[in-house]
């Protein structure tokens, strides 16, 4: 009963944590936020951050891949399958992770934080799709197809969430996975 009563803390340290950390990053440069504003924040003191996180870097990478992740199993409800349905709701598992409010911040993130957004939702997309391919290819072609399959995905979403598309999300998820799907 300790031990689960001591995860539950911890998980609601690292949650209040992230909150505080969200609530700078709407205020301050990433670059000026310090493990002090951030402790502060969540009522925490420094010693309890360095048991969750090395550093703010640290915090930030955790936060970026926890979103991933949870954007993807939200869209797939963590089946892991490779059909038509299933790239369609990855895609607009993308498009919803680059459209949740505490990843959209201070335009002054934009060139230090798209650059690993992106790389956490790649590396999730081919850990998915790595899982799903699993019986239909052997490992030298899924090792081929993984990266391709997830920088198409990637990119068909990432050009709606850029507005350099005019149609639907939805309509870009089934393109892109008639694509996907008539090139196997």
């Amino acid at each position: 009963m300790a031990t689960k009563a001591m995860n539950i803390r911890m998980t609601q340290t690292k949650q209040s944590l992230i909150n505080a950390f969200f609530q700078l990053v709407s205020k301050k440069d990433f670059e000026k936020i310090t493990v002090a504003d951030i402790t502060k924040g969540a009522h925490v003191n420094r010693a309890t951050f360095y048991a969750h996180f090395h550093d703010k870097y640290e915090l930030l990478d955790y936060i970026m891949g926890d979103s991933a992740s949870a954007a993807i199993v939200k869209r797939t409800n963590g089946a892991e399958k490779f059909d038509q349905d299933s790239i369609v709701q990855l895609v607009l598992a993308v498009c919803d992770f680059y459209e949740q409010p505490n990843i959209q911040c201070r335009s002054s993130y934009i060139g230090f934080v798209v650059p690993q957004l992106k790389e956490k939702i790649i590396n999730e997309l081919k850990a998915y799709l790595s899982k799903s391919l699993d019986n239909s290819y052997a490992d030298t072609e899924k090792n081929l197809y993984v990266p391709i399959y997830a920088q198409v995905i990637h990119e068909g979403a990432f050009q709606w969430t850029s507005g350099n598309v005019i149609t639907s999300k939805e309509e870009v998820a089934k393109r892109v996975s008639l694509l996907l799907m008539n090139g196997q």
